[in-house]
Order: structure tokens, then C-alpha cells, then sequence
């Protein structure tokens, strides 16, 4: 049965978008899967164009500045401990007098210290990407920036990665979203903060200069993933001997060391020392010595096996979609990424014009980070202090680019049931802080429109106070579920 187009609208915000802002049912309204289309078309689209963030290369070179400073500080704090107690007993008084006054000093409540560089950088890269979600017409290509962000996901959990999280979202996800799998495949996969969270930088040829000299091993964990998780899937086409043969093929793909170069400290480098000599066989083709080429012509190859687009697809149709999406959808998806080369542009366009992808029960619980920012569009808020943020995300089991494993969050419902009582814990938080600003009956219009059943509005409408109501809203199934 077909849907009126203001709830056709309503739907296509809530699946494929971050949810409605304020207007943004009825703007779609005449044609909301071409709206969604035309999004994927507007120049700039998924791009955050901020000069006052860090390259990836700059971030990493500052926050090595940082740690260098901090340990410089350190050693002189270390310094003059001891010169003071190895004082002459002349100096005793004197020495006492200032410890009083140090004491007195330390007594006086302090101001909060600010964040060292790496979580300034941090923070500053989580405010632009909040800001793009919340501040985006529908966000459907936000939503694909985060699906491919967790795709290809690294972890700021890993000390050196954590400066570098969103530069490595801004350059390697971001400019390719719309682009061709195989170039975003090559553009993550040789990102520093990519090579740090998998080790790939201390990873040494046993037959290179390096290995024969240093006995330093084989690090298999970049391949393995890559392998896995990032293009054919587990337990496909792939043996052992290919996660290893894979590993020493890209040997040298490393990092420029910050305290080595101070301009190019940081950035990505191949160096031949460590590289593995030789041909190399991956999935039944063998590849000849070609220094950094090789390692690029295994990913170009990767990037267009019918197992790869088959794995992409059944992750794409799973995380906008249904926990189970329909087998045709799948087909549907796994033909246009072999058709047309892996173009994420026709992938896109070809699941918001699927007929399944509508069809399919709003039975998806949205992930905690897209219930959150849907939540803050739907009141009309855009925080000022990205920390409060960071937090509910920590609350809610989401924590930004912090994922448990390389595998990235998971993308079905059953991960997410346990975190509703944080849900409403956050829920209520928000509501309070806007009860004010906020009328609940027209926060229900913005948020839902023509999805709100009427038990709900029902339930909405008979709360005890404003803050309860909002708190309903945010909670509510319609809400919850894209």
C-alpha cells in the first residue's frame, strides 16, 4: 500500500537521514527519495571545510611536540626535587619558608586544566563532525560518512592514534564517500592513524634489510583486517597463507617519525628497507616485486572481487535498513558495485531507489550516536561545548571513534537493547535542559509528523510536565527505530 508523502518524507529522514530539524518533513514532501538523490549530488557534499583543523601530519606532528614538552617538564620538575634535597643545611630555613608558602599555594582551589594537545585535537575534530550531523538538510551523506568511517575503523583508545581520528575521517573516509571504493580502500588503508591502530608501521619484512639485520618480525594484523573485515568478509576466498603472503606484501607502508623529520614527521612513508622482497601470491595470483605498487595492486584487486561487493552490500542494506534485509536488496546492491566499479555514489543512489528499502517494518533500533544527534534536531539544539557530547556518547556505549575491536560497532539492534535505560537517563537530561524553549506538541510534528501513533501523541499529551514530555518523544518506538 503506498504511503502518503508526508509520511514517505517522515521515513526517509528517519532511515536514511539523522531525523527531522524543524520544516524539513514538509521541504521533502513532494519527492523525498529525490531528495535524498539530489544530496548525493550537491558539490561539497560530506566534506568539512574547517582550515582551523589539523592535517593528519600536523596533528601527529603536534602532539608529539606536546609529549616532548610534557617530558621535558617532567625532567626539569625531577631536577629541581633533587637539587633541593641535596641543599646545604644553611639553605634549611629558607627552604622551609618556601615550602610553607608552596603549601598555601597548593591549598588554593585550582582552575580545571585544560586538555593536553592529542584531546584538544580530539575534541576539536568531534565538534565538526557533530556540527556537519546536526547541521545537515537530511544527512544522508553524513549517515554514509559514519557507516564508512566505522567500516574502516581505527581507535582512539590507541594512545597515538587518538590526535589523528578525525584528520584520518576528514582525508581518507570523507573525499571518497561518493567516489570509488578502490581509491577509499587505498586512502584508508595507507593513513597513518590506520597503520598506527593495526601496527602495520612496526611491521618488517623477515628477508628485508631491516629483518635480517633486527630479527624483528611479521605483523599480520593490517592484512588480516583488511582481508576480513574490509573488503572480502570472513571465511570467504581467503586462506592463512594469503593473511600472510598479504602482510609481507605491504611491509614498509610506515610512517614518517616525528622526531626524524619535523616537516614531514607523522605522514606516511614506504620504506624499502623494511619492505619484503619479491613476488608475492594473494588469493591465487601472484604479484611481482614493485615496492609500494605491489601493495596497491593487491588493494585494487580486493577492491573489485565479487566477494567484496558482496560483503559492502549486506552491510550497507544492514545498517540503513533491516538487521535481516531482504536477500533481493542484497542482490540489488552487489550488482551495481560490480557494474559500475565500485562507484559509492551509484551504491548510494541505488538503495534509497530500491523498492525494498522502503518496504521494509521500522523494526531497526537506531545506533546511540544516531539517536542522539536525531534528538538534538529534533529539539532545535546545537551545543556549544562539544564535552557534554562526548559524554552521553561514553553513557550510551557508543564512545566517538572508539570502537571495541577493528570490526567497528555493530550495526544490528540486538547490540543496542541494553543501553535503553542510558537512553532514558540522557533523554530526561536533555529534556530538562530545553523544557523551556521546547513546545512537545510541535516538537512531535518536527520530530515525527504523520509517524507519531496516536498513542503516542496520547501519551505525549498527558504527561506531567514539559520536560516529561519531551523525555516521551525521545523515547518514544517511532522515535527510536528508523
Amino acid at each position: 500500500m503506498a504511503r502518503d508523502p508526508k509520511t514517505e518524507a517522515a521515513l526517509a529522514l528517519h532511515r536514511f537521514g539523522f531525523g527531522p530539524r524543524a520544516g524539513s518533513i514538509a521541504a521533502i514532501a513532494s519527492d523525498p527519495r529525490g531528495a535524498l538523490i539530489a544530496e548525493l549530488d550537491r558539490p561539497g557534499t560530506g566534506r568539512i571545510a574547517d582550515p582551523d583543523l589539523l592535517s593528519g601530519g600536523e596533528a601527529a606532528r603536534a602532539a608529539f611536540n606536546f609529549r616532548q614538552e610534557r617530558k621535558a617538564q617532567r625532567l626539569a620538575e625531577r631536577a629541581q626535587r633533587d637539587a633541593a634535597k641535596n641543599a646545604p643545611a644553611a639553605a634549611e630555613k629558607p627552604a622551609m619558608a618556601e615550602a610553607t608558602a608552596q603549601g598555601e599555594a597548593a591549598a588554593k582551589p585550582k582552575p580545571n586544566p585544560q586538555p593536553g594537545v592529542p584531546q584538544q585535537l580530539y575534541l576539536e575534530e568531534a565538534k565538526a563532525r557533530i556540527d556537519a550531523a546536526l547541521g545537515a538538510d537530511l544527512g544522508f551523506v553524513e549517515r554514509l560518512v559514519w557507516f564508512w568511517s566505522n567500516h574502516f575503523c581505527v581507535s582512539a583508545d590507541k594512545g597515538p592514534v587518538r590526535p589523528l581520528c578525525g584528520a584520518y575521517e576528514r582525508e581518507a573516509v570523507r573525499p571518497h564517500v561518493l567516489g570509488r571504493f578502490a581509491d577509499m580502500l587505498v586512502a584508508v588503508e595507507s593513513h597513518p592513524a590506520m597503520l598506527l591502530y593495526l601496527d602495520n608501521a612496526r611491521s618488517i619484512g623477515p628477508e628485508s634489510i631491516a629483518g635480517l639485520k633486527q630479527h624483528k618480525g611479521l605483523n599480520e594484523n593490517l592484512a588480516r583486517e583488511i582481508l576480513e573485515l574490509h573488503t572480502l568478509g570472513v571465511r570467504t576466498v581467503y586462506t592463512q597463507d594469503d593473511v600472510t603472503n598479504f602482510a609481507k606484501v605491504i611491509t614498509g607502508w610506515s610512517i614518517v617519525p616525528p622526531r626524524q623529520d619535523p616537516e614531514r614527521g607523522g605522514e606516511f612513508t614506504f620504506n624499502p628497507r623494511t619492505h619484503e622482497p619479491g613476488p608475492q601470491t594473494v588469493i591465487g595470483r601472484t604479484y611481482p616485486e614493485g615496492g609500494v605498487e605491489q601493495g596497491r595492486a593487491v588493494l585494487a584487486d580486493l577492491a573489485r572481487h565479487p566477494a567484496t561487493a558482496r560483503h559492502v552490500a549486506g552491510k550497507l542494506a544492514r545498517a540503513f535498513v533491516a538487521d535481516a534485509p531482504p536477500a533481493a536488496l542484497i542482490d540489488r546492491l552487489t550488482k551495481r558495485f560490480l557494474d559500475t566499479d565500485g562507484n559509492l555514489k551509484e551504491l548510494a543512489r541505488t538503495l534509497v531507489s530500491a523498492p525494498e528499502a522502503w518496504a521494509a517494518p521500522r523494526s531497526k533500533l537506531k545506533s546511540p550516536g544516531t539517536w542522539f544527534v536525531a534528538s538534538l534536531r529534533a529539539i532545535g539544539i546545537t551545543p556549544p561545548d562539544i564535552r557534554p557530547v562526548i559524554q552521553a556518547q561514553n553513557l550510551l556505549g557508543e564512545p566517538l571513534w572508539r570502537p571495541p575491536a577493528p570490526k567497528g560497532f555493530a550495526d544490528d539492534s540486538a547490540a543496542w537493547m541494553d543501553g535503553i535505560s542510558e537512553r532514558i537517563d540522557v533523554a530526561n537530561q536533555l529534556a530538562g535542559r530545553v523544557a523551556a524553549l521546547v513546545d512537545p506538541e510541535a516538537a512531535v510534528d518536527t520530530a515525527l509528523g504523520p509517524l507519531a501513533s496516536v498513542e503516542t501523541r496520547q501519551t505525549i499529551a498527558r504527561a506531567a510536565s514539559r520536560p516529561q514530555a519531551l523525555a516521551l518523544l525521545l523515547m518514544a518506538p517511532e522515535f527510536q527505530r528508523s
